[in-house]
């Protein structure tokens, strides 16, 4: 077995690609070693000690090392790891937890705003473009995105994976994604980190 890995905007994260589906449908996120309880893969990466965000992508995998740590001591842990799970064929999720659960979906993951029913067709617009155009795209740089809610113009969004610590993500918040969905939504006017 290989695993490729690739570079993300994040210079502190590195997505690793074992060439083979990691996560079913939805993804997951740790940012924690007490979240990382649920998936043993998750936990072996927190337990190297220079790991602060494991995510699970549809084919991928995206660790964040600590602030002062370098990759080159990093990776060949994380590859050993992910080796050694795929290779198994070891479960993604510890039995008898409620790892095996995607990201919550928008209603219960806590709207930011109340949203309004009149509102509907434009948050159907919203989610639709972040689903075709922007989670693809954020998907390729080791991260994903969930929508938080819309009212009054304002779009809420939170950056996940290699994407939540990203300097640049900001920009790709402000200018990529903002400028498409002003671009197909007339009624946005503007997008808002969660």
């Amino acid at each position: 077995m290989f695993i490729e890995t690739e570079t993300t905007p994040n210079p502190a994260s590195l997505k690793f690609l074992p060439g083979q589906p990691v996560m079913q449908q939805g993804t997951r996120e740790f940012a924690s070693p007490e979240a990382a309880e649920a998936s043993p893969l998750a936990r072996a990466i927190f337990d190297t000690g220079e790991v602060v965000n494991v995510f699970f992508g549809g084919d991928f995998v995206t660790v964040t090392a600590a602030p002062g740590v370098g990759w080159s001591d990093l990776k060949p842990q994380v590859l050993a790891i992910l080796l050694d799970h795929f290779v198994s064929q070891a479960p993604l999720f510890a039995p008898g937890t409620a790892g095996g659960i995607a990201v919550p979906p928008e209603a219960e993951a806590g709207m930011l705003v109340e949203e309004r029913d009149e509102d509907s067709d434009i948050i159907a617009q919203i989610n639709e473009l972040l689903e075709t155009r922007v989670r693809p795209a954020v998907a390729g740089d080791g991260g994903d995105i969930q929508y938080r809610g819309y009212r009054d113009g304002v779009v809420h969004l939170q950056m996940q994976g290699a994407c939540s610590g990203c300097p640049s993500s900001t920009a790709t918040l402000k200018h990529g994604i903002e400028g498409l969905l002003k671009h197909y939504v007339p009624e946005v006017v503007e997008v808002r980190a969660a």
